[in-house]
């Protein structure tokens, strides 16, 4: 996996990726302080309205983004944008009423927005090659799945020596050296062919998307995969802290258990891909953390529940989670040219934060009107509908061949390797056959 560091490029992104989420781990630390120091025991409100305006400045601000990113210097864009989020977490410490929070706390996610799709769709173009892409995606997952463990470990060490707010600095300094380290390579920026107007570059991922059926069922999966993970992150503090009368570290300790299996799913996806279609592994990944989930239900209504066996739970539905999730970055480089990668990549960001968005607040609302085995019945329940809906959207031939489709790609072109054609050609990898490639 990590024969991939020897791509300097590379290598510069993932360090300032890891970077960039330590700060953004010791800013999620120091913004529950920040809350509680100006709401006290309204607090939790007002994080709740931040993660709020959070998800939709994911869900309105990434497709606005992707509109521009055409047009721009993609490594001056991502630049500016870690400059914007420095500038902002710097001004945090100063707030002094709870709007202030609001406003910066938006600004900061719409740039989030803005850079996270751009900093992805760049990766499949500095690793051309397939393999290492997936080494690369299962590094990626593993600086998620570190920073959501180290950070806070992180954090705390650091709050014996200063106060909450040099957190903040820290989330500064962060984003600063990810710009630093972005601005020392050179990246490249894809263009397409012919101008194109507002309306066409800000629906245009999204159109692709959802007119490409393996993209639609890559769409359900991550619907089953934010029902399944919502249970995990909304009421994991419920279900220790309340329901088993824990401490604090437990807490800690069981969703240290999903990302682990989050990472253990990591390390072994280079190795699966390369035996297994991406649609068995995801679907099978998708089905195990349902599986769970279920079983889970059933052993709340039946058995006093333990530390011990909600950590071995959640480890397995993070091991599910990450293989469903992590291939994506495979599905969406393969479903689009170079140049529409970031619109596609700015889908995904969008869609998946808004099945997010629904599924946070009602995993939330089951757990504290009904209470743990409701939770985890009506999270598996809209899992499974995720399931079913992506085995009918993502066709059993799914492949790497399109026929007729693209007449303008080279013979050699990845889109068009694979079988040769049959006497009567069929399209099998919908590339989006449907929409042209008008200006």
């Amino acid at each position: 996996m990590l024969s991939v560091l020897s791509n300097r490029t590379y290598r510069h992104l993932l360090t300032a990726q890891l970077v960039a989420l330590t700060g953004t781990g010791l800013a999620t630390v120091a913004l529950g302080l920040l809350a509680y120091d100006l709401a006290g025991e309204s607090a939790g409100l007002v994080l709740g309205m931040a993660l709020t305006l959070k998800m939709v400045a994911y869900v309105t601000i990434a497709p606005l983004a992707a509109a521009f990113a055409e047009r721009l210097d993609r490594r001056k864009m991502l630049v500016t944008l870690d400059l914007v989020r420095a500038l902002v977490v710097i001004g945090l410490p100063f707030v002094s009423e709870i709007w202030q929070v609001y406003v910066l706390i938006f600004v900061l996610q719409s740039a989030s927005a803005g850079f996270t799709p751009a900093f992805q769709a760049t990766i499949p173009d500095v690793l051309t090659d397939e393999q290492d892409y997936t080494k690369a995606l299962s590094l990626s997952r593993l600086a998620y799945d570190l920073e959501s463990l180290l950070s806070p470990m992180l954090a705390a060490a650091l709050l014996l020596f200063v106060s909450f707010d040099s957190l903040f600095l820290g989330t500064c300094i962060g984003f600063v050296a990810s710009a630093l380290l972005v601005v020392s390579v050179t990246l490249p920026s894809p263009k397409p062919t012919k101008p194109r107007g507002i309306y066409d570059r800000t629906t245009r991922g999204i159109r692709i998307y959802l007119k490409t059926p393996r993209l639609r069922g890559l769409l359900a999966l991550s619907w089953s995969a934010a029902a399944l993970s919502s249970m995990v992150i909304v009421n994991t503090v419920v279900l220790v802290r309340v329901d088993l009368h824990l401490s604090e570290s437990a807490v800690a300790i069981a969703l240290a258990g999903f990302g682990g299996g989050s990472m253990l799913a990591a390390f072994a996806l280079p190795h699966l891909l390369e035996r297994i279609a991406d649609r068995q592994v995801m679907l099978g990944g998708a089905a195990l953390a349902t599986g769970v989930m279920a079983i889970a239900a059933l052993l709340s209504s039946t058995l006093p529940m333990t530390l011990c066996l909600l950590t071995v739970i959640w480890l397995l539905v993070g091991f599910g989670y990450s293989g469903t999730l992590t291939p994506s970055g495979r599905l969406l480089t393969r479903s689009a040219h170079a140049e529409d990668r970031p619109a596609l990549f700015a889908a995904q960001f969008t869609l998946s934060h808004a099945c997010w968005l629904v599924l946070y607040p009602l995993a939330g609302w089951l757990m504290t009107r009904f209470g743990a085995t409701t939770a985890m019945t009506g999270m598996t329940i809209a899992a499974v509908l995720g399931l079913i809906f992506a085995l009918k959207a993502w066709p059993r031939t799914d492949a790497k061949v399109v026929v007729h489709s693209h007449p303008e790609l080279p013979p050699d072109h990845p889109h068009l390797a694979g079988p040769k054609p049959h006497a009567h050609p069929i399209v099998i990898d919908d590339l989006h056959p449907r929409i042209p490639h008008e200006p």
